[in-house]
């Protein structure tokens, strides 16, 4: 909007930026705010441009494994079958496809997530402070900004207190920019204008009172959107791990199709054109095509369900960073606890302006702002005090906004002689904040009506009740006043007014999630900025301090910020490898990073939650930064991976069990489909051994890899996680996917019993005609060679469709098995993929256009028998391992699946 002023809105007063914008210091009315939204527009960017789709489906069909499968199609034409040849080029196309899919809705999913939370922003709407989406914001808004909030619009300062702003966003300088309400002589960047705040940046300290001027695509903001559209998200280390697993099988199916050529050629005497089609066969059959859309599907999964139990993920690197996390450090206020502060109990001999000193120093509203601070307003209107009444009759002038350094906040009021203070008055310091701090800036006392010096028994006295609450899990506040000769706020020579004890009760669920972690292995450290009493109490009562399953002797340990300043790295390092029944209490935001660090140089997966705009750099420091959608500032959401709507710790646990579940999920895939590519070469090398034709063609082969395989896997990757993944210790970040106890139960235990399951289906189809190993041996050269009686081919395409089909069904029993010791009803997408994997076999073999193409004949009635043994027997088998291998190790070990 541009400003209806012949000056900047910079060079206005206040007062004339106000009425250039036909506002007031009450805000607009509901009607003229309506009637400017409906010109304006929402205050939101306009879309970015997204590659086309079409060049992004053209990155699907073009990459190493899609180039090597082009290829050998293109072979498998020259070489005379162009069946083949095309029945790959589909191959390429379907997966192609379908990973264009998936990454596209994954994409979608985040979009969709992202519009779950919009950020809110306090705005005066006639004369009442209301929350309102930043979506609705138009010019004329009077917006209420405190330290941790994004500026939602071009603003101009209307009024300030302490006011810094972080626009590095903007300028790329990190260190804060003062800003206040003072008109400029000359106009300047909006950036470097000291009453200006553009859109994209955040309060770094203090607050104030800002008009919006431009909002939208006309926000300095939307200039330097599109610098942003362009970036990429670099690869997850899950997504580079998958490549390399890509990498190494892809190069072992070229080994092995290169050893068939060969061997096809020297050792049995198959023509080089049929010998090249076979090695092609066996490739393919090797090549892992589905792999890169189920991660992304697995993935893509994961993070919908855990939006669905109120956890955001911002990025997809995280969901599988969750389930490596060995340490939680957590805040307790808001996450910990229900965030339901309400007034206990008061300390002091004067009740009433005990309460009414407390309510003035806050910047709360009865239902709008800091918890802790409507609270004490709901304390004081309980006890006959009008927040909103006391706010009128006694105006603020300054105030000195609240520091985690300071650890108080101070406000300057015109008292104008208030009898309530019986001596005369005209401006009264009030200032509220940790009792230890404040104590140290009194001089004197409130006690029977006179103020009374503090000396050191009455310091005792104070820090005995102060004690006395926080045991009981109060959060503690002490409140001063200075009568004031001169408008100027002083933290020194303070009058103690007594204290409030506020209570926030653990949230539901927290002490089972806590329970969880313990058994996981998962260290959970409290880090807040209360006092340490305070601290110690909650984590008593949610069970934090519970002497955890993998522990010894661990002494529970409370430790001051003050007290860990005077530890080095190292003794940090030390204190946290050998102890995890920890709570750091008063802590500074650099000490929260300091944590991270050295938890990190232990060698631990951290995760932190954070609500501050001081947060931040702990939050990115991360391995998972956890911000709070709730209570949280929007720097801090900006910096997070996940945002927990609830602001619940029990979501975090929830969060963890998925990522465990991920994982879990792609070694199941990984083991099925490695397990079947072994029952598709056996038939190649029993040929090669034992001289006689091959089971299966090279297009049965595909017809397993694509037709039958892909959605049972597709199925496994869409389990939900098991209900005994959070009862071993978190895995290592650098455990491969791949390992050698994986790749030995696919290829040396599943793999080979298919193969063997297939080789007997096979041989028993022919012993069915009356035909032994022998008389097989001698009608080999025959078939091979293409001068086999129309009797024998029939028999050769039964033979070949019992084999394929006891691949399936084995197939079948090996998904079943992959599952583990699971003894959740397997998941629709699995029933699904299992029921029509069982359906294109018989569409295969019983359909004559498919029977032909595909080289089978209709199974005989007899032999059935053996497909539904074929079932149940990788089930069976793996019962079988399973029991020698806890007979032989103890009943600890477990299934990899």
């Amino acid at each position: 909007m541009a400003v209806p002023a012949a000056q900047p809105i910079s060079c206005l007063s206040p007062e004339q930026a106000l009425l250039a914008l036909g506002s007031s210091p009450a805000g607009l009315g509901s009607l003229e705010a309506n009637l400017r939204l409906a010109h304006f527009g929402p205050n939101c960017l306009p879309p970015q441009r997204h590659r086309p789709l079409i060049l992004r489906l053209g990155d699907q069909l073009t990459h190493f494994m899609a180039l090597l499968l082009w290829a050998a199609g293109a072979m498998a034409i020259v070489a005379g079958t162009p069946s083949l040849g095309w029945a790959i080029w589909g191959v390429v196309l379907i997966n192609g496809l379908f990973s264009f899919w998936q990454e596209f809705q994954a994409e979608r999913t985040l979009a969709a997530l992202t519009a779950v939370l919009p950020q809110h922003v306090r705005v005066w709407r006639q004369g009442l402070m209301t929350q309102l989406p930043a979506t609705a914001l138009v010019p004329g808004d009077l917006l209420e900004l405190e330290a941790g909030d994004q500026v939602p619009a071009d603003c101009r300062v209307i009024e300030a207190s302490a006011l810094s702003l972080n626009a590095s966003l903007l300028t790329g300088e990190a260190l804060p920019l003062a800003r206040g309400s003072a008109a400029l002589a000359q106009q300047l960047n909006p950036s470097e204008a000291a009453n200006l705040l553009p859109a994209g940046t955040c309060v770094a300290a203090g607050r104030c009172q800002a008009l919006v001027y431009a909002t939208g695509a006309e926000t300095e903001f939307a200039q330097v959107a599109h610098l942003s559209a362009g970036i990429e998200r670099s690869p997850s280390t899950l997504e580079v791990q998958v490549g390399r697993i890509v990498r190494t099988v892809t190069g072992i199916a070229l080994s092995l199709g290169a050893i068939a050529f060969l061997a096809g050629i020297t050792l049995v005497g198959v023509p080089p054109l049929e010998s090249l089609v076979f090695s092609i066969g066996i490739i393919v059959a090797n090549v892992p095509e589905g792999l890169l859309p189920t991660v992304t599907l697995v993935l893509a999964l994961a993070v919908k369900r855990m939006a669905r139990e109120r956890a955001l993920v911002r990025r997809l690197s995280a969901v599988e960073t969750l389930g490596c996390v060995s340490v939680i450090c957590t805040d307790k206020t808001g996450t910990l606890t229900a965030n339901a502060m309400t007034l206990q109990d008061t300390w002091g001999s004067d009740r009433p302006l005990l309460l009414l000193m407390a309510s003035l120093c806050c910047n709360a509203s009865l239902n709008v702002g800091d918890p802790t601070e409507t609270a004490l307003l709901q304390g004081a209107q309980r006890n006959g005090i009008d927040p909103d009444q006391e706010r009128q009759r006694l105006p603020r002038l300054q105030e000195l906004p609240f520091d985690s350094a300071r650890r108080l906040m101070s406000v300057l009021l015109h008292w104008q002689n208030d009898r309530r203070w019986p001596l005369p008055c005209t401006w009264m310091q009030c200032s509220k904040g940790a009792p230890v701090e404040l104590l140290e800036r009194c001089s004197h006392w409130w006690h029977a009506g006179a103020m009374t010096p503090l000396t050191a028994p009455e310091r005792d006295l104070v820090h005995a009740a102060n004690n006395v609450m926080a045991r009981q899990g109060y959060r503690v506040l002490a409140i001063a006043c200075r009568p004031c000769d001169q408008p100027q706020i002083e933290e020194q020579q303070l009058v103690l007014m007594g204290l409030v004890g506020l209570y926030d009760p653990p949230r539901p669920g927290v002490h089972q999630a806590i329970k969880a972690c313990h058994k996981a292995g998962i260290k959970v450290t409290m880090v807040t900025g209360d006092y340490g009493l305070t601290a110690e109490a909650i984590a008593r009562q949610i069970g934090l301090l519970d002497t955890p399953a993998h522990a010894q002797h661990d002494p529970v340990r409370v430790i001051n910020g003050s007290d860990l300043a005077r530890l080095s790295d190292a003794q940090l390092r030390q204190l946290l490898k050998f102890r995890s029944r920890l709570v750091f209490a008063r802590m500074a935001p650099e000490q929260k990073l300091r944590l991270v660090k050295s938890y990190k140089a232990l060698g631990e997966v951290v995760a932190v939650t954070g609500d501050g705009v001081n947060d931040a750099p702990a939050l990115r420091a991360a391995d998972v930064g956890v911000a709070m959608g709730g209570s949280g500032t929007d720097v801090a959401r900006e910096a997070a991976d996940i945002v927990l709507v609830d602001d619940n710790f029990a979501t975090i646990i929830s969060a963890v069990r998925h990522g465990r579940g991920v994982y879990q999920n792609i070694r199941r895939f990984l083991l099925y489909i490695l397990a079947s590519n072994v029952a598709e070469v056996a038939p190649f090398f029993t040929m090669l051994v034992l001289r006689i034709p091959a089971a299966l063609t090279v297009l049965q082969i595909l017809a397993v890899d694509l037709g039958t395989d892909l959605l049972p896997a597709l199925g496994l990757g869409a389990e939900p996680p098991e209900t005994t993944v959070m009862e071993g210790l978190p895995r290592r970040r650098d455990q491969p996917l791949l390992d050698r106890q994986l790749l030995e139960q696919a290829y040396l235990f599943f793999g080979l019993l298919e193969g063997i399951l297939a080789m007997l289906g096979y041989g028993l189809t022919w012993w069915s005609h009356g035909l032994g190993l022998a008389q097989l041996q001698l009608v080999a050269p025959d078939l091979l060679h293409h001068r086999a009686t129309a009797a024998m081919l029939m028999i050769q395409h039964q033979a070949s469709a019992v084999a394929l089909g006891s691949i399936v069904c084995a197939q079948v029993g090996t998904a079943l098995a992959c599952r583990g010791r699971s003894r959740r009803r397997p998941h629709l997408f699995l029933l699904i993929g299992i029921s029509l994997e069982l359906v294109a076999f018989c569409a295969l073999q019983g359909w004559p256009v498919l029977a032909q193409t595909f080289q089978m004949a209709p199974i005989p009635s007899q032999l059935w028998w053996w497909l539904l043994l074929c079932i149940p027997a990788p089930l069976l088998a793996d019962q079988i391992r399973i029991a020698w291998r806890s007979y032989r190790h103890g009943p600890s070990q477990r299934s990899l699946a």
